[in-house]
């Protein structure tokens, strides 16, 4: 549950970060002080959210070209930031690409409408199509 947690943490500070701008650590820091977690966690909570934005325009770009007929900028901002965390995750922090798509769609079980793990359980998944369609890749 230590990571699932951390990623509610880092998903909750990517959603302010996009709704309106705020400072992504003093945001952290205030998240971590109402919930806490083990110093671990709270690292791999950072990694998620500094690494996330760091690669955000690679990362829309990956979802605008899979979001069929949703413009990102008028898709759900919670969906909008469960799906850049989990492509960061499979692209960038390596996470296992089941692991990362199933904790994608756990996010948007608990934070998303009812068609959210859906739809975000079919972008994902084709970019990890791509993904291990790509010569030397045996994800």
């Amino acid at each position: 549950m230590g990571r699932r947690r951390a990623r509610e943490i880092a998903l909750k500070v990517l959603f302010q970060v996009d709704l309106v701008n705020a400072d992504p650590f003093t945001v952290l820091d205030y998240l971590l002080a109402e919930y806490p977690l083990s110093d671990e966690m709270a690292a791999f909570s950072r990694s998620l959210i500094r690494g996330t934005l760091e690669h955000q325009s690679e990362i829309d770009d990956y979802i605008k070209r899979y979001s069929v007929e949703w413009d990102l900028s008028r898709m759900a901002g919670v969906d909008r930031n469960i799906l850049r965390m989990g492509i960061y995750e499979i692209l960038y922090q390596k996470t296992p690409i089941n692991v990362a798509i199933n904790e994608a769609i756990e996010l948007a079980r608990t934070y998303s409408h009812e068609d959210a793990p859906r739809f975000i359980n079919g972008i994902l998944g084709r970019i990890a199509r791509e993904i291990s369609e790509e010569p030397g890749n045996n994800s």
